[in-house]
């Protein structure tokens, strides 16, 4: 259980830093145009930023659901061989995770409404 629930906690930390990253530079945008560049993910718009970051969210709990609840398969490591090995899996996960599924997010909700209105 323990090394589970520090799997997740990986997971979950990695994963608030990257909406954090996608979300905060699409806010500001408006009030300071200079930290445009830092808009790596090219988000629409504040409102689809925030919209998008909160459906990845509500989609990314369902989704560890199963992982919580089976559990993180024990291997008898070293700590340190296990936290680099937990770092690697859901640590880069955490990070690559937010970044597709925000994106992608935010490029159906600019599609949909066209789509919808044809």
């Amino acid at each position: 259980m323990l090394i589970t629930r520090g799997a997740l906690t990986t997971f979950s930390i990695a994963n608030d830093v990257a909406k954090y990253f996608a979300i905060i530079p699409a806010m500001l945008i408006s009030l300071f145009p200079a930290i445009a560049p830092l808009n790596i993910m090219g988000l629409r718009s504040p409102q689809s930023a925030i919209l998008s970051a909160v459906i990845f969210n509500a989609l990314i709990i369902v989704a560890l659901i199963p992982l919580a609840l089976r559990g993180v398969q024990f291997r008898p490591l070293s700590a340190a061989s296990l936290l680099r090995r937990n770092l690697l899996i859901y640590g880069l996960g955490g990070l690559v995770a937010p970044f597709v599924g925000i994106k992608l997010i935010d490029m159906l909700m600019g599609i949909l409404p066209r789509v919808l209105v044809s």
